[in-house]
């Protein structure tokens, strides 16, 4: 029996002819990731461990950017322990204030994760990679020390599901979409521990940011990764971004797959996940009208160039709906900066949004848009958890920087067709 994508990638990484499902293998690391929130501990776990420095300053990448610039005494703590740390053993890829991103939209553009890596990262979105062509995956801070000291991980093989995407997306019709209709289909457990391999004439319509929105959302169905193929896309953004060289794998035609669905882009309308789980899907014909009082485009999932100009098309010459709180989060310092030359930071903040600096923010609870008691926000973040953005009675509405948009002229969730 052949070998899916993933699985060639490991068995390459670890010396191997060949892996299968369920193998346990070692395999050696293109690059470990850390936060300012998991690399603390980290740390902690890599001083008890008494090594000489870590495996290679190059192939450690620490950004902060969870709670950057600092939101309080501890952030500003777990910061300097992290800055220490990255100075003391000369790590190279350490990005900070005025350098700094969201570290999964931050080290694609910086050309750091390229097709047919193995990288790990202390954050489960680290899954987003597989857009390049490469096998990402989160894992804990203890795993992320052992990675740093010795450049290698264990992995148990994961199995795989295949998504054949079809036809080209209608209009409004974006990655956010795609991916959320996919976690509505199989849950949130639908794909756990395996890849999620995705295949198809559909991906030709699909942009490289759309491909690294559907890869970060992963996770949000169980899987251990996602991974497109290496299309001329790819490779252009890879010329673009990356002096590595880079390596293709494919998928051989006999590798077996747990389970295989077919999605026909054309037939698919804006989905939106509601409260409190990303599976709890309904299509923007299903819902009723339903208020928010706050709306965030922004993260590691929606907030790179591509997700603003939908947003600044959609917003230019209009204003943001009375009492309502529009957040934009530019994910890295240069999508802001060509965010600002192409106008749209002025759309924004003339629609009555304001623009923040890169930073994960009001994503995970940190900062810079808490909701309160029953509040509701329309998000393009990637998790809807109870009490993940704030109060635990308060609501998040995952949707598209469309769908986003086009609810923050109105008010209630609104179908960006309709506009």
């Amino acid at each position: 029996m052949g070998m899916t994508m993933t699985q060639k990638i490991l068995a390459a990484h670890a010396n191997l002819p060949e892996v299968k499902a369920g193998q346990l293998i070692e395999a050696d690391l293109d690059l470990v990731l850390g936060n300012d929130i998991t690399s603390p501990v980290a740390i902690h776990e890599i001083e008890k461990m008494k090594v000489d420095g870590v495996f290679h300053q190059d192939k450690i990448a620490l950004v902060m950017d969870h709670f950057v610039p600092n939101k309080d005494i501890k952030s500003a703590e777990h910061v300097k322990e992290v800055r220490d740390f990255a100075c003391k053993n000369c790590i190279t890829n350490f990005y900070d204030v005025g350098e700094m991103g969201i570290e999964h939209a931050l080290l694609p553009e910086k050309g750091l994760t390229v097709a047919g890596d193995v990288v790990i990262g202390a954050d489960s979105h680290t899954c987003t990679y597989g857009a390049l062509g490469a096998f990402s995956t989160g894992v804990g801070s203890t795993d992320m020390a052992a990675g740093m000291a010795t450049g290698k991980a264990w992995f148990k093989v994961p199995s795989a599901i295949k998504f054949v995407l079809k036809g080209k997306p209608a209009p409004f019709i974006s990655g956010k979409d795609i991916i959320l209709h996919i976690i509505g289909l199989i849950g949130v457990d639908g794909a756990l521990y395996q890849s999620m391999e995705f295949v198809g004439d559909g991906i030709g319509y699909l942009s490289m940011d759309d491909r690294f929105t559907i890869a970060n959302m992963a996770i949000e169905a169980g899987g251990k990764n996602g991974i497109f193929p290496v299309d001329e896309k790819t490779k252009a953004y890879l010329k673009d971004h990356a002096t590595r060289e880079y390596k293709v794998y494919e998928a051989d035609p006999d590798a077996e797959y747990t389970a295989e669905y077919e999605i026909d882009l054309s037939s698919l309308r804006p989905t939106v996940s509601f409260p409190h789980l990303p599976e709890n899907t309904k299509t923007v014909d299903e819902i009723d009208e339903i208020r928010i009082d706050q709306v965030v485009i922004g993260s590691c999932t929606n907030g790179r160039l591509e997700d603003l100009k939908i947003a600044a098309d959609i917003l230019k010459g209009k204003k943001v709906a009375k009492g309502l709180r529009v957040i934009v989060i530019p994910a890295t310092q240069q999508i802001y900066l060509d965010a600002m030359d192409a106008g749209y930071l002025r759309t924004f903040v003339e629609a009555g949004a304001i623009v923040s600096t890169p930073t994960c923010g009001p994503c995970l609870g940190g900062y810079m848009g808490i909701l309160a008691h029953g509040e509701r926000c329309v998000s393009t973040t990637n998790r809807n958890f109870v009490g993940r953005m704030g109060d635990v009675t308060s609501e998040i509405y995952l949707a598209s920087p469309a769908v986003a948009a086009a609810s923050a002229l109105t008010g209630y969730i609104t179908d960006p067709a309709k506009d």
